[in-house]
């Protein structure tokens, strides 16, 4: 009999932010590896809800019945919160944020514990684990991507520990810390992002995807993907660029707001072009274009230095791109420098433009990374990381 799993994530659907796109192909990984997967998410103002079939579309998902009969794609569900947060100015959202994750975790917790009685439950909300591990649910786990700084909610999550069945820690940092808390080791797992190979079958040559994005075929490339916030380091990468007059610097992704600065930062920088976000299957496009990928995170704050598991890894990672990263615990953990990546300082613009400057100068550098980094690709997807995570919350 297949067994029933829900993923509960206080995420907007769809979004521009990574976090909808990572919830979404988990979800869609967990169908595949045998599961009948439902996932809840939150209703937010000023969002478009998709029918389930137009969101998997617009994560890429792809359709399709899994190797049983059952449907390819999971359920959806959006659970109800009370939203006033974009209502106010930013300065006085902390309020209203926490009383949308607080009524989104009460209404999320009697969704399942209503509807889903005899389910596995990955939740990457504290509160929703806490709350139904209070009522005496079994079989809960808890997805973490950075462990809580305040005081609350390290006590809920020390609370809800007894209950749990177990903990996804989303890195070797996470798990790290947890432990510094007191997380016994074998209650906790580490299970890095992945990517979702669909979304990166039958790309463009380089060349026909350089005319589909309107670059010269003549001029290297370099890529970055992903968001804008500032741990991400994409001013180094604006700054760096300076050093590679003769490269393209294509930069694909980030809110509006993040845009808007990040074009102002740039002004005056001619061989840096800023796209602004792009729909999940268009991000293939970018990276075949692309002579070398970017990840130029910040050393601070921790979720940059040891808690990230980036996305942009693993799609390079698909596409066999070789990449310039900065050389953190985080990255470091998937990443190898002179083995499959280039890792340089973080936080310097110069250390940046000269890792840049080395690969572009290197066909043969180039080619041996990257060939390197997508050697790995096949244990680094969606399903296969769902495959061992099924097969560890199962004890098998």
């Amino acid at each position: 009999m297949t067994r029933a799993l829900v993923l509960v994530a206080n995420a907007r659907m769809p979004s521009q932010r990574a976090q909808s796109l990572q919830v979404a192909q988990v979800a869609a990984g967990f169908q595949r590896a045998g599961f009948d997967a439902t996932l809840l998410h939150a209703r937010r103002r000023d969002t478009t809800e998709l029918a389930p079939d137009a969101l998997w579309d617009h994560y890429a998902v792809p359709r399709g019945e899994a190797s049983d009969g059952r449907a390819g794609r999971p359920a959806v569900r959006a659970v109800p919160c009370v939203d006033w947060i974009d209502r106010v100015p930013r300065r006085f959202q902390y309020v209203p944020a926490r009383a949308q994750e607080l009524s989104f975790a009460r209404n999320a917790a009697r969704v399942v514990a209503r509807e889903f009685a005899d389910a596995l439950v990955i939740s990457r909300e504290i509160e929703v684990a806490r709350a139904l591990v209070k009522r005496g649910r079994a079989g809960v786990f808890l997805e973490v991507h950075r462990v809580p700084g305040g005081r609350l909610r390290r006590k809920w999550l020390m609370q809800a520990l007894p209950g749990l069945a177990g903990i996804i820690a989303i890195s070797g940092g996470v798990r790290g810390d947890l432990l510094s808390l007191g997380v016994p080791a074998g209650r906790v797992i580490v299970a890095h992002d992945g990517f979702e190979p669909a979304r990166f079958a039958g790309l463009p040559s380089k060349a026909e995807a350089r005319a589909a994005l309107g670059l010269d075929a003549d001029r290297p490339v370099v890529v970055y993907t992903g968001g804008l916030l500032e741990w991400k380091g994409v001013d180094l990468l604006v700054e760096a660029a300076r050093a590679v007059p003769d490269a393209q610097v294509v930069i694909a992704g980030g809110m509006d707001a993040d845009v808007a600065r990040m074009r102002e930062l740039a002004r005056g920088i001619d061989n840096v072009r800023l796209d602004g976000f792009q729909p999940p299957e268009r991000v293939g496009v970018y990276l075949a274009a692309a002579d070398v990928g970017v990840v130029p995170n910040r050393s601070t704050p921790a979720i940059s230095a040891r808690y990230t598991s980036p996305l942009k890894v693993f799609e390079a990672m698909a596409v066999g791109l070789p990449l310039v990263a900065s050389d953190l615990p985080s990255l470091r953990e998937v990443l190898h420098h002179g083995a499959d990546a280039w890792l340089v300082e973080p936080d310097s613009a110069a250390a940046l433009g000269a890792g840049l400057r080395a690969l572009l100068d290197d066909a043969a550098l180039r080619e041996s990374l990257g060939a390197a980094l997508h050697a790995r690709a096949a244990e680094n997807d969606w399903d296969a990381r769902a495959r061992r995570l099924a097969a560890w919350m199962q004890g098998e």
